[in-house]
């Protein structure tokens, strides 16, 4: 494992914490059991005082009584002490042997009882303890720390799980130089910071993948709008130089110059998620300026609408309509399309063959027609879907009696 990664870092501090719990609790458990030895030693030194002094003398029954009077029984009986001494439940609490004389003193334990085992000059002697009170506090202390234990470990399992779709991510950029840009990484409903970092990467993914879709139909739609102009103006510079063909000639040009503004404002739609500036601006003027883009002759046009006022982007819905325009003439057998208006909607009407596909098809860029002998429009429709759009509008499609209809509905408050 890279030493530098967070991955390292994150193992190494949780391993450091886990060593110092562990520390931490044999320090405790140590410290409770001297503590504990030190409460049996200060409870039972007193008793072992005065058993070593009624030992001088003998035990007599006054003594054994004065015993039991403070909880305590004695017994002398080898068979009484084998029964506890010898008995595999009996634990030691403590033990101590005089390093001289040899004398064993120890503290043992069975059933909760305690009991005192004093071993002197070979005689043994023990005493029960019927007051028994042991503290079982190392057993709060085991289980503090086996739930510090615990949390500690799920800590470390969800942290590494909320990174682990860091090293996703690392894998997932690494490809964005690919031009793969179909971004797919972690939760994108979750609010931490890596799920935040990675809808983020894949918001600049989705820009890219835009950047590039745009680039490409700005290329293969100057390949297709310039193919007119560059045409007209071969034939224009084999005539004979004349005022008539010089400007023949020079709206040429014009034409050319308003196609490659057209691309680039249609670039930057498409490639840019800002918003576009809108302004108030009569119909009259958009239509106008459409038919001067497209250079079609007026009797081409039919306009039957209401002149209203539209809050939309002049050049970017002017472009929408002109290929509405072009698309409706292109696909009409008498080249002529109708411009009408119905309360707010903008209606473009042709006569001509239904659309062989739902209309969303066309809004896919490169999208192809099965009509081959024509320019496929689906690149048209798809940039118009994508203005209107910008501009609080949608395009609706209906058939009715051999006649298109392409409808601009509004969506948001666009007219005055």
């Amino acid at each position: 494992m890279n030493r530098q990664s967070i991955f390292f870092t994150i193992s190494v501090s949780f391993i450091i914490s886990i060593f110092l719990v562990i520390i931490s609790f044999l320090i405790l458990i140590t410290h409770d059991y001297r503590m504990k030895e030190g409460q049996l030693l200060d409870k039972y030194i007193p008793v072992t005082k005065m058993i070593n002094r009624q030992d001088e003398i003998g035990f007599d029954e006054e003594f054994i009584k004065s015993l039991e009077e403070i909880n305590y029984k004695l017994f002398i009986q080898m068979s009484q002490i084998n029964a506890v001494t010898s008995n595999s439940k009996t634990k030691i609490l403590f033990e101590r042997t005089h390093p001289k004389h040899g004398d064993v003193f120890k503290i043992l334990s069975l059933d909760d009882i305690n009991y005192i085992y004093m071993k002197k000059k070979g005689e043994i002697i023990l005493i029960q303890d019927n007051n028994t009170t042991n503290s079982s506090s190392h057993i709060y202390i085991i289980l503090v720390f086996a739930i510090l234990f615990i949390t500690i470990i799920l800590v470390y399992l969800i942290t590494f799980r909320k990174l682990m779709p860091l090293k996703i991510l690392k894998d997932k950029v690494k490809t964005l130089g690919d031009e793969n840009f179909d971004f797919e990484c972690c939760n994108t409903n979750a609010k931490d910071e890596v799920s935040l970092l990675a809808i983020e990467f894949k918001k600049s993914a989705l820009k890219l993948k835009s950047v590039k879709e745009a680039r490409n139909i700005f290329i293969r739609n100057i390949m297709h709008e310039l193919k007119t102009p560059i045409t007209k103006g071969k034939f224009l510079t084999q005539l004979e130089q004349n005022a008539e063909n010089n400007e023949k000639l020079k709206s040429v040009f014009n034409r050319l110059e308003s196609l490659i503004n057209e691309f680039a404002s249609i670039e930057e739609l498409i490639s840019s998620n800002k918003n576009i500036e809108k302004r108030f601006y009569y119909l009259d003027d958009i239509v106008d300026n459409a038919k001067d883009i497209l250079m079609v002759e007026d009797e081409h046009v039919i306009l039957e609408y209401e002149n209203k006022k539209l809050e939309i982007n002049f050049k970017l819905f002017s472009i929408a309509v002109k290929n509405l325009i072009d698309n409706a003439i292109k696909y009409s057998p008498n080249k002529e399309v109708f411009i009408k208006t119905e309360g707010e909607n903008i209606i473009f009407e042709n006569i001509g063959n239904e659309l062989k596909f739902p209309l969303e098809n066309y809004f896919e860029p490169f999208f192809s027609n099965e009509d081959k002998q024509k320019d496929s429009f689906g690149l048209g429709l798809y940039i118009i879907h994508n203005i209107l759009k910008a501009n609080s509008y949608i395009l609706e499609y209906e058939y009715t009696d051999g006649i298109n209809r392409f409808i601009c509905k509004k969506g948001e408050s666009s007219t005055i």
